[in-house]
């Protein structure tokens, strides 16, 4: 087959493919196909073609849809770069992928070239009009002819980013057959109707946000791009563009509603991935009958791996449905499957899973990290493969992927019964999914992942910091939010000592995790938890603690954000003399959260200091209105057998850039802080879900997206994956 809006154009020529929702300007399926066709001819023009890797770092544009179709039609690969990453962050991602173009945007182009200039032989194309000598315009060329080659379900379309256990980022290779698999999965279970609008406001880099652009032109419905995630102007859209599908993360959803009250009486379909739906939403969107499905997805499963209809969710709060069509999901322990009702580590196979991660030594000749150090070893395909069985890295030789050696690929968290997300979740009686929590210690914020260990190393290298344990703490807004230890030696000023003046934080046995983390503290907690981690814990200072911070906030604070998308900054943050370890050596990460809950102060200034992090906007919430619509039946998009549709999540999955990123950027951050902040896209990007990567519940990305979930987790990350 060629590429799939070529066919689309032919079967449906007027039909509406696309609207921007800022101004509703609208193309038909034959207009998008006339500026696909010039970008591609100009991409063509420029030296690129099939079997490439072109990067693309441009905002959420009607611009960056023609692109995503574009590379499809010279039978290049996709990869989407988030516009909130930085410069060290986007030259990782460069070098790991080993790309042959960065395709970039005027508001884009500086961190473009700065990440370029890191990796040798990278050109640096702009959909604008340059402002740097090292940067080509697309348009600077006359489009060259072009004749469209062949996809097979085996061809690599895109790559997407997680991240893997060891906190560096993990590209999701996905293939044309996965992303076509999870579109016809999807529709089984959410269903299609040939005037379904979906509308995008999540990012276009988590699953969760780049499913829906790949599925509107499979199914022939209209999608509608929103330019960045706005709580009350997103509601608004979905009214104004009669929007019957939009994927989210719990975050934006609230916001939503605390916004607008209500949704309009058009939707069909809310899905909802990135990260746990909590009970009280969704009680919430039953009173005023907005159909809500909560997902579960991640990158790695190109979105959905399960779905719930509202119908399915009443008795059942907590689940994520049952598996997609085609999408075979086990609950392991030590490698074995479980019966309903015990819990495990989730396992999911089938034709929307990736055939691997493109391994860490397969990336750039050059073999250095995006600071130019040695990167050998680091997250190798060669690592050994699960104790439970897991084929490892050797099962690539059986994969026969056009594009991808099979030695590029790194399958160790592969198994017998397919890939281990590193969630944790059992089945109840009926067959339905609930997902608990991460096995490891990723940290879900908002419905984007993020890495513990990628933030510890930075902090580290600020000048004044001994050690740096990050955690994640419960958080009524993000799920989790991001929290700092950090050892400052003797510097804690002398007013912060404990009992009997020593402030050090000693070694303590390992502790039992608290079941009641999200309850509110009892007057006086605060000691008895200080007792948990040693009489000599080491007191919070900073901000609203017992003495003034021990380093410079306001620089700490602005060291991290050169170095680190915004999602990923510590929210709290908590000094000792050093971190509190177990007999064994390692942090106790338990009794770091302890100090940090009771003593830990946000670094950060201004009083909008959370949403500016989410990359909301802050807005006053409003009571629903007196005549909301009274509760009724919500299932008309449940579809033939009550079957399908994809993550977001990636979670997936949330929306880089814009503030969709702020709830999904865990999907969420800049406007990645929502989205990025959030969806899902666990790791996925989440993927929020659906086509939002909600998937990724937990969700851009790896595990669980969102988006999609990206947000579901990642369509993650959750929505990584929505």
């Amino acid at each position: 087959m060629r590429d799939w809006l070529s066919h689309r154009v032919v079967s449906s020529p007027d039909d509406a493919a696309l609207v921007r929702a800022e101004d509703g300007e609208s193309w038909s399926y034959t207009d998008l196909d006339r500026l696909v066709a010039e970008t591609a001819g100009r991409l063509v023009a420029h030296g690129l073609g099939e079997g490439d890797r072109i990067g693309v770092l441009t905002p959420p544009y009607v611009g960056t849809v023609g692109l995503v179709h574009a590379t499809m039609r010279i039978g290049a690969t996709f990869v989407p770069l988030g516009t909130e990453l930085t410069a060290r962050e986007i030259a990782a991602r460069i070098d790991r992928t080993d790309l042959d173009a960065v395709v970039c945007a005027e508001p884009t182009e500086s961190t473009a070239t700065e990440a370029a200039s890191r990796i040798e032989g990278v050109p640096v194309y702009s959909v604008d009009d340059p402002t740097s000598a090292d940067v080509t315009g697309v348009h600077d060329v006359d489009p060259a002819s072009l004749d469209p080659p062949t996809w097979s379900f085996e061809d690599p379309l895109c790559v997407l980013f997680t991240s893997g256990t060891t906190g560096e980022p993990k590209p999701v290779p996905l293939t044309a057959g996965n992303v076509y698999s999870s579109a016809v999965a999807s529709a089984f279970r959410l269903g299609v109707e040939a005037d379904d609008r979906w509308l995008v406001s999540l990012s276009l880099h988590h699953m969760g946000g780049l499913a829906p652009v790949y599925r509107s032109v499979l199914y022939g419905t209209t999608l509608v791009l929103r330019e960045g995630f706005d709580a009350g102007g997103t509601a608004d859209d979905i009214d104004a563009y009669d929007v019957t599908g939009v994927s989210l993360v719990p975050t934006m959803l609230r916001r939503m509603l605390d916004r607008r009250g209500t949704l309009s009486d058009s939707l069909r379909v809310v899905l909802l991935g990135g990260a746990p739906a909590p009970a009280e939403l969704l009680e919430r969107c039953r009173d005023y009958s907005i159909p809500v499905y909560p997902t579960y997805g991640m990158t790695e499963a190109a979105s959905q791996i399960t779905t719930a209809s509202p119908r399915q969710t009443r008795g059942r709060i907590g689940t994520v449905g049952r598996p997609l069509f085609g999408t075979d999901v086990t609950i392991v322990d030590d490698g074995d499957p479980v019966a309903p009702g015990e819990t495990g580590e989730v396992v999911v196979d089938g034709p929307t899973v990736t055939p691997g991660y493109i391994a860490a030594d397969a990336g750039g000749a050059d073999g250095v990290d995006a600071d130019g150090a040695d990167a050998d070893g680091a997250d190798s395909a060669s690592s050994d493969a699960d104790a439970d069985g897991g084929d490892g890295a050797s099962s690539a030789d059986a994969i026969d992927l056009n594009g991808i050696d099979a030695s590029e690929l790194d399958r160790s968290d592969f198994g017998p019964y397919g890939l281990h997300t590193g969630d944790v979740g059992r089945f109840d009686e009926d067959g339905y999914l609930h997902v608990l929590n991460r096995v490891d210690d990723r940290i879900i914020s908002g419905g984007e992942n993020v890495e513990p260990g990628e933030v510890a190393d930075v902090l580290r290298e600020y000048d004044g910091v001994d050690d740096v344990a990050v955690v994640g703490l419960d958080d009524d807004v993000w799920g989790e939010r991001v929290a700092a230890l950090v050892a400052v030696g003797d510097r804690i000023p002398s007013a912060a000592a404990g009992p009997g003046g020593s402030d050090a934080v000693p070694e303590s046995g390992p502790t039992e995790t608290d079941s009641s983390d999200d309850a509110p503290e009892e007057p006086g907690s605060a000691d008895e938890a200080a007792g948990s981690v040693g009489e000599s814990a080491a007191p919070v200072v900073g901000s609203e603690g017992v003495g003034p911070a021990p380093i410079d906030e306001a620089a700490f604070v602005a060291f991290a954000r050169e170095r680190l998308a915004r999602f990923k900054i510590p929210k709290t943050v908590a000094y000792a003399t050093e971190l509190p370890r177990t007999v064994s050596g390692t942090v106790d990460r338990e009794a770091t959260r302890e100090v940090l809950r009771e003593r830990g102060s946000d670094p950060r200034e201004g009083l909008d200091a959370d949403l500016e992090t989410a990359g909301f906007k802050p807005a006053d919430p409003a009571e629903p209105p007196d005549d909301a619509p009274e509760d009724e039946s919500t299932e008309n998009g449940a579809g033939a057998g009550d079957e399908v549709e994809v993550d977001i999540a990636d979670a997936d999955e949330v929306a880089a850039g814009s503030d969709a990123d702020a709830a999904a950027t865990g999907e969420a951050e800049s406007d990645a802080d929502a989205g990025d902040a959030a969806p899902a896209d666990g790791g996925r990007e989440g993927d929020a879900g659906g086509d939002g990567d909600a998937g990724e519940n937990g969700g851009d990305g790896e595990g669980g997206d969102g988006e999609d979930g990206d947000a579901a987790g990642s369509d993650a990350d959750a929505v990584d994956d929505p």
